[in-house]
């Protein structure tokens, strides 16, 4: 684990193991205000329903932060055939059910490697993709589906360069995925599951790698936090000496 400097450093890069349901401005809001960050961002969002790694630069560091962003990344999680959902995670109720009798292991690996190497992906509904200003996720909080959205949502260009999945608990599936920037692992859930004539959505996610950091070395929010306050405790104690 990389070693704390004070907050008052003008610049560092931090890795948060990002706790589920946090957004990822919200992990760099807390710190920016327990630690006395003046500046700080995040180099690549997290849903909030994904747990892992994430990056944070302060100070001068945030001159950084496209670059991180840049980075391959790593995940793993578990995708469950047979329903959907809008978001297609548990963010949003169940909207269809489909039968997954005679989906055979072979068919679904065959899936995954369909969707492996340089592929054109769709961003989900729910995203914060920016469609004429605006982000994907405001405009399908209001109802308006994908093929409702005015301007239209473009498909991108992604590298994925590994989708292994294990379907020993079958209909869940649990994966891991290696992938470029901009890749949406709920994409990628959403098109297998069709790619199977069928449905799937995502029940967990996490990530586990961005370039060379991994989430092993990652704080969690409150260990940080406490770590902090103790360094700002010291150092308002020495001043006052």
């Amino acid at each position: 684990m990389e070693q704390l400097t004070p907050p008052s450093d003008p610049g560092q890069v931090i890795l948060i193991d990002k706790p589920l349901t946090w957004t990822s401005f919200d992990v760099a809001n807390k710190l920016k205000y327990a630690c006395k960050f003046k500046k700080i961002g995040h180099a690549g969002t997290l849903d909030p329903l994904a747990t892992g790694l994430l990056i944070l630069c302060t100070g001068k560091m945030t001159k950084q932060i496209d670059q991180y962003q840049a980075q391959e990344k790593e995940y793993t999680g578990t995708l469950v055939l047979g329903k959907t959902t809008p978001s297609v995670d548990l963010e949003t109720t169940f909207d269809a059910e489909f039968d997954t009798t005679g989906i055979a292991a072979e068919q679904i690996q065959e899936a995954a490697r369909q969707l492996t190497g340089i592929i054109l992906q769709v961003p989900p509904i729910y995203s914060a993709v920016r469609v004429n200003g605006e982000r994907l996720y405001e405009k399908a909080r209001r109802g308006e589906t994908a093929d409702r959205v005015e301007g239209g949502i473009k498909a991108r260009e992604v590298t994925v360069s590994t989708f292994e999945v294990n379907t020993e608990r079958f209909p869940e599936v649990d994966f891991r995925i290696v992938c470029s920037k901009g890749t949406y692992i709920r994409s990628l859930v959403r098109d297998l599951g069709l790619l199977l004539n069928n449905g799937a959505y995502m029940s967990s996610l996490r990530r586990t790698r961005i370039g060379n950091f991994r989430v092993e070395d990652a704080h969690t929010l409150e260990d940080f936090i406490e770590t902090c306050r103790t360094i700002n405790q010291q150092s308002s104690a020495s001043n006052q000496e």
